[in-house]
């Protein structure tokens, strides 16, 4: 090993160990390359040149040597600080010996094998750690794609810079830094198509204390010859690493890389344009920037773009908008620049049109068959690959132009007229524009632009609360720019100027409701709700309102109006009835008149709507005690035409056409007729109500009524019978009920025989759930005027007729009566067929009924009887009530022998009903009415009750056992000995006995 060379501090000293690799060393310059213990390996490598395993095992072991005497060195020595700053890898002898054996060998090595991939590779690595520095190896999870976007890869090449430690310092190791470059160019100049030594060489270049000579020029033309050596497949490894070496040096480099590779892949333009406006770029360009997203945005609104970033077309044009507002000066032109662009624009569309007139009305020639050239400004229009012409050239969306842009033009075009949703963001951001530039004026415009062009009320907010943001944020500064003290003349015209503003402002909020009304009609002129309230917000002002109401009437298409039009001519001419909103104005009826006379001529979506118009013109002449006007009003409302064959909901002919048939309308008229006319007019127009067919139930009582009143008995008669000829069940029953009610009361018994024909035709037509209350009307007829038999037929005759749900109380009420007339004992035919006729559910209160009835009479066999037949409707958990009542009759009247009949019936039923599907349903009957509380708290008062509760409560099904136990003889035994208390009425049963 050689000897230590001493501690050396200056730069010049340090300079002197370099160059170490040039001339290539070998044993006649260096003596020391080779010790004694090398001669056997160099011996082999004479004898055996050809022999790359020979060379590669020899570069090996002096590797893995080197590494062993590192270790060992590290322990050892003490190198000072300030010499491993600067010489980093070759801070210590035994690198730079090592370095010098290594190149030795290796270069002898290439001597024999110069295309050896393997042999270069290595090599240059080993150079660059000697001279970059050691290599940081960073951990990555997962893996990565094979093909990645270049949107992905420049940022997972972002995330992945190499970093390394303690590199050669470039200023005392230049001549070692020259010479790997040199050795990298002399491995292309070998291998020049193998892609991962050009990636080797330009990760150099990206190196922190890569040396300036080469990590710009060089840097450059090196990456450009990597790209025309590589084929086209693999320029995208190259580019990748191109565009971050471009960004990380910035301006110009930057600009003039990414043009390039935009020519080829537009994907990265969205990058570009934030690399262009970032902060940390030498030099930002705004203008090119905006270009640039005005190109994609239009490209992405003709569908020639996605964004990689997955922003929409809008979005884009947003992110340009926000570049104006950021760089209003170096983006757009000024106030005076942007009119004439507006008139230069306007005249050029002119032009464009009246060219376009001309060739329409000319006959067109072809320009090949002529000969003629059709010469265009600009440079040439491309052609896509299926023969279309792309989009035309625009000096708006060239970075290469240095004009600024038209910015209120482009806004108008591709905002406005495109993305009319999202009005209020343009408008305020063109505002914002103006602001910026310090143009208030121009800006103010622009709001009050905007405000009276949006269509919602969500554009329109955001534009007002920016303009008066604006308003608020001038004065605040005119305030402050007065506090902090001025000349006397510029404190005068601020202090004018902050009066002007404030004024301008309270003014704002007070027009905040009438263009937030403006809007709403921009967006539907034939709302007609939002156009009273743009009369409302007038307030008093009667000539504002009269002109608001005039430009609704003359806007509104009746057809496409909402609701209530009708309401609007009617409130118009209430205007002029009461003088003016606050009614200090001479009534004016004439023009009230006018107005209603010019609505009755308007075709209304409702015949309703037209007919009201009518009803409040006759009611304002009322009003004014104008009573023959009124009725003229409503002779000329109702008149009616020749052809009366018109379908009332036609809606393809007009309001007026169906207007004589409205029944509101001669609803009203009648009611006018009735209170100011005659009766013979009155009666007039309920018959032509009743000749048009359009009259409702109402109209026929209220006809019958009025006649009525007016002592036209028979006349009102005559309208009821008219109303039943008119309408049929169930709307004829209310009319045949008041007609029969008010005949039977005028008349009485005079005319039965003409009551007994009309409640006959009233019945005979009458459906069974209706005809209830004429019977029973009928029925009472005859009782008060006729003959009971013929009473008792009648409530015969509706027992058969009525519905199921009246039937048992239709029972109910011919039991009562033959009970009135004729006694108990002429009942008991009437039971008998209520019992066959009813239904199960109140056949066991019939019986109840029935069996209390032969109680009475005395017939205690037959009660029995009533009770046993009743007994197989009534199932004991649902129906307590009724076993109840029987176990009582059997204790009052009967036997030891009907009381057990009565137990096994009770018995039998149950256990019917317990293999029956109501079975369950019985349950959830009992348990919602309560009848297990009833049986559980209630305490049998004597031993009958107490077997009657055991039989209830007794199982239903017996499992089998060895002794077979009747179950009726157990609880006869338990009814028996459960109570304790005395009962003079005890009967008793032997458990013996055979049941």
């Amino acid at each position: 090993m050689p000897s230590v060379a001493p501690k050396k501090t200056s730069i010049e000293e340090l300079s002197a160990y370099f160059p170490l690799t040039f001339p290539i060393p070998s044993p006649t310059t260096h003596p020391d390359l080779i010790s004694t213990h090398d001669l056997h390996r160099e011996e082999d490598l004479l004898r055996n040149p050809d022999s790359f395993r020979a060379w590669w095992s020899a570069i090996n072991a002096m590797r893995e040597n080197y590494s062993v005497l590192q270790k060992t060195e590290a322990n050892t020595s003490n190198l000072p600080e300030s010499v491993v700053s600067v010489l980093g890898p070759l801070a210590s002898p035994l690198a730079r010996l090592t370095l010098q054996r290594l190149t030795y060998t290796y270069e002898a090595a290439l001597t024999q094998f110069p295309n050896s991939f393997k042999l270069w590779k290595s090599y240059l690595n080993m150079r660059m750690s000697f001279v970059l520095g050691k290599l940081v190896v960073k951990k990555k999870a997962g893996g990565k794609k094979k093909f990645p976007e270049m949107k992905e890869a420049l940022e997972e090449g972002a995330e992945d810079v190499q970093e390394w430690e303690t590199p050669l310092d470039p200023i005392v190791g230049w001549e070692e830094w020259r010479l790997l470059i040199s050795t990298f160019e002399r491995a292309l100049m070998w291998l020049p198509k193998l892609p991962r030594l050009w990636l080797m060489y330009i990760s150099i270049f990206s190196h922190p204390r890569c040396p300036s000579v080469l990590s710009h020029t060089h840097a450059r033309r090196t990456f450009d010859r990597a790209l025309r050596t590589l084929p086209p497949s693999l320029h995208a490894r190259i580019w990748t690493q191109y565009l971050l070496w471009a960004e990380k040096k910035g301006g110009e480099v930057t600009v003039a890389v990414y043009r390039r590779y935009l020519a080829v892949d537009p994907t990265l333009t969205e990058r570009f344009t934030s690399l262009l406006l970032s902060l940390t770029n030498s030099a930002p360009r705004p203008l090119e920037a905006a270009k640039l997203l005005l190109s994609l945005a239009r490209k992405a609104a003709r569908g020639e773009y996605t964004s990689p970033e997955g922003k929409s077309p809008y979005q884009l044009l947003e992110d340009w908008i926000e570049v104006v507002e950021k760089f209003p000066e170096e983006v757009g032109l000024d106030v005076d620049d942007t009119i004439a662009s507006n008139r230069a624009i306007a005249e050029a569309e002119v032009d464009e049109e009246s060219e376009a007139g001309k060739a329409d009305s000319s006959t067109l020639v072809a320009a090949s068959t002529t000969g003629q050239l059709i010469r265009m400004a600009g440079p040439a229009i491309p052609v896509t690959a299926e023969g279309k012409s792309a989009a035309p050239y625009s000096e708006d969306e060239d970075p290469a132009s240095s004009r600024k842009l038209n910015i209120e033009h482009i806004v108008q075009k591709d905002g406005l007229a495109v993305y009319k949703d999202q009005a209020g963001r343009l408008w305020t951001g063109l505002a914002t524009y103006w602001i910026k530039r310090g143009d208030f004026d121009r800006a103010t415009d622009v709001f009050e632009q905007g405000m009276k062009n949006v269509l919602t009320s969500r554009d329109f907010s955001q534009i007002f609360d920016s303009y008066a943001e604006f308003e608020e944020n001038l004065i605040s500064a005119m305030v402050s720019s007065l506090e902090e003290g001025e000349d006397d003349e510029d404190a005068a015209e601020t202090e004018e100027q902050l009066d002007l503003r404030m004024n301008e402002l309270d003014a704002l909020t007070d027009r905040r409701p009438f263009l937030y009304n403006d809007v709403m009609l921009r967006r539907n002129p034939n709302d007609v709700q939002e156009w009273e309230k743009r009369a409302a917000l007038w307030g008093e002002n009667d000539e504002e309102v009269i002109k608001t109401y005039t430009r609704a009437l003359e806007t509104i298409n009746p057809r496409k109006a909402t609701s209530n039009l009708h309401r609007l001519y009617i409130h118009f001419a209430k205007f002029y009835e009461d003088g003016g909103v606050s009614g200090e104005a001479e009534p004016d009826l004439n023009s009230a008149r006018k107005i209603l006379e010019k609505a009755t001529k308007v075709n209304f979506k409702a015949v309703e709507d037209l007919a009201e118009i009518w009803c409040e013109w006759s009611e304002m002449e009322l009003r004014h005690d104008n009573y023959d006007e009124a009725i003229r009003v409503m002779q000329r409302a109702t008149a009616i035409p020749k052809n009366v064959k018109v379908n009332y909901h036609d809606h393809s002919l007009s309001a007026q056409a169906r207007l004589f048939k409205s029944l509101k309308l001669w609803s009203f008229y009648v009611d006018l007729e009735e209170s100011i006319g005659s009766v013979h007019t009155a009666k007039a127009v309920y018959d032509k109500i009743l000749e048009l067919r359009i009259a409702n139930a109402q109209i026929i009582v209220n006809y019958a009524a009025f006649l009525e009143e007016n002592d036209y008995f028979e006349d009102s008669f005559k309208v009821y019978e008219r109303g039943v000829e008119l309408f049929t069940f169930p709307v004829s029953f209310e009319i045949w009920n008041i007609y029969l009610s008010k005949f039977v009361k005028r008349y009485g018994g005079s005319k039965l025989e003409r009551a007994r024909d009309l409640f006959e035709q009233a019945l005979e037509k009458c459906p069974p759930k209706s005809c209830k209350p004429l019977f029973l009307m009928y029925a009472q007829l005859e009782e008060d005027f006729g003959l009971a038999k013929r009473s008792m037929a009648i409530y015969e005759r509706a027992t058969q007729v009525v519905s199921d749900e009246d039937k048992f109380e239709m029972f109910s009420i011919y039991i009562a009566k033959a009970t009135a007339n004729f006694g108990l004992p002429a009942t008991r035919p009437i039971y008998e067929r209520a019992l066959e006729v009813l239904p199960d559910r109140q056949t066991a209160e019939m019986c109840l009924r029935f069996a209390a009835l032969e109680r009475k009479l005395g017939e205690i066999d037959r009660a029995r009887a009533i009770y046993a037949h009743a007994s197989q409707f009534c199932d004991p958990r649902v129906n307590p009530n009724f076993w109840s009542e029987w176990n009582t009759f059997e204790i009052e009247t009967g036997s030891e022998d009907t009381f057990r009949e009565m137990l096994r019936i009770k018995r039998s039923v149950q256990a019917q009903f317990n293999t029956e599907a109501s079975y369950l349903s019985a349950q959830t009957i009992g348990a919602r009415n309560g009848t297990k509380k009833v049986e559980e708290s209630s305490d049998p008062q004597d031993a009958m009750a107490a077997a009657d509760k055991q039989a209830r409560n007794g199982p239903a099904f017996i499992a089998a056992k060895k002794s077979v136990v009747v179950p009726e003889e157990g609880a006869a035994s338990e009814a028996v000995a459960t109570p304790q208390a005395t009962n003079d009425e005890e009967i008793q049963i032997s458990d013996d006995e055979d049941m």
